[in-house]
């Protein structure tokens, strides 16, 4: 059964580790991971909106020709926790393949201890950023 990626699985467990004062600290500092969106996708050509984001926020995952995940964001700077959500992804499932993607819990950001830090509401926006990243893949390979 495969695991999820190696990178990702070190940021959980640096979340998971830290004292709970610096959980909010460490997020923000994912917020800025995510690069621009590409020329070509700058309309958002082909990128899915998360709804249950409180700000507005798309995505796409592509599985390549060489079966790994690539990933566009699009989130403005003004929503800060949500960017350090899609940096995490972004940085934590770089090289990934499409079965180590699928095999990224679905309470990711709960085992980062993040309910705690945050609100309900934004760990719901997370949570649905990372089903909805599984289920392009998904629909890719199947």
């Amino acid at each position: 059964m495969p695991e999820m990626p190696t990178r990702l699985a070190e940021i959980v467990d640096e979340f998971a580790a830290a004292p709970r004062d610096l959980v909010l600290e460490m997020l923000l500092e994912y917020a800025d991971v995510i690069p621009p969106l590409p020329a070509e996708h700058a309309d958002r050509e082909g990128m899915e909106q998360v709804p249950e984001c409180q700000t507005s926020f798309f995505l796409r995952a592509r599985v390549t020709p060489e079966k790994t995940v690539e990933t566009l964001f699009d989130c403005p700077p003004e929503a800060p926790t949500t960017r350090a959500f899609a940096g995490i992804l972004a940085e934590g499932l770089e090289g990934a393949s499409p079965e180590q993607v699928l095999a990224v819990p679905d309470d990711l950001y709960q085992r980062m201890g993040l309910a705690q830090a945050i609100s309900p509401l934004r760990v719901r926006g997370g949570t649905a950023i990372l089903a909805r990243l599984k289920r392009q893949v998904r629909e890719q390979i199947s």
